[in-house]
């Protein structure tokens, strides 16, 4: 029974696998909002009615891509974490976001599913709040460290106002993280930023303006670093 059981969640894992590759090739063709469970399980040669065994709408296979996406670009960003030591905090900082960048360059249509234009009518589940936090998680596992150095924050940024105190109340508490809530505002600035300048580069506004586009990454992302204290 063991080895039957074992196998039939191999064939299960691979037709779900097999769901989702074609699913991102829809995301590539036709994007988020036209993707059918229909159409995927026509290029996949089964009944529709065989497919929602794998998954019960489209918005459970949207969900399904997400979380890859973002667990994708997050294990980027710890993988470059890890390899960042002993790195001063702001190269570690740098290291971290070339690391999302260059997932996003990659996998484009990935990177505007998740960071893109909301799919009309598509709500994340609480299921993608763990998988979206892992790229912030390593930004402030980078100030925590510094601060554990005792090299982090050189200067204190300004005082934040004390509704932005709560947000960040509210952001530590969530992910757990180990900092006061002012700081934790700032990280989640540096975290926005990050995703505005990789989101020009993605969509295209740099195109006929910034040639030098490794450089220019480079300088801004240290200046976000900068910004924080590190």
């Amino acid at each position: 029974m063991t080895a039957i059981r074992g196998a039939r969640e191999r064939a299960r894992a691979e037709v779900t696998a097999a769901i989702k590759d074609e699913a991102r090739r829809q995301l590539v063709a036709e994007g988020a909002a036209k993707l059918s469970l229909r159409a995927v399980a026509r290029e996949l040669g089964m009944v529709s009615s065989a497919l929602y065994r794998y998954f019960p709408s489209r918005d459970a296979l949207l969900t399904a891509l997400i979380i890859d996406a973002f667990d994708a670009v997050g294990e980027a960003a710890e993988q470059a974490l890890a390899a960042s030591l002993p790195a001063a905090p702001a190269d570690r900082c740098v290291m971290v976001c070339r690391a999302v960048r260059d997932w996003a360059l990659a996998h484009p249509h990935e990177y505007a599913l998740v960071f893109g234009s909301p799919v009309p009518g598509y709500s994340a589940p609480e299921a993608t709040v763990g998988p979206a936090s892992r790229v912030g998680r390593a930004l402030i596992a980078v100030i925590a460290d510094a601060r554990a150095d005792g090299v982090f924050p050189v200067p204190e940024p300004p005082p934040a106002p004390e509704e932005l105190v709560r947000d960040g109340e509210r952001i530590r508490d969530r992910i757990g993280a180990g900092l006061p809530a002012p700081v934790v505002v700032e990280a989640a600035a540096v975290w926005a930023e990050l995703f505005g300048l990789i989101g020009f580069e993605v969509f295209g506004r740099f195109d006929g303006m910034i040639e030098a586009r490794d450089a220019f990454f480079d300088r801004a992302v240290t200046r976000l670093a900068h910004s924080v204290g590190l």
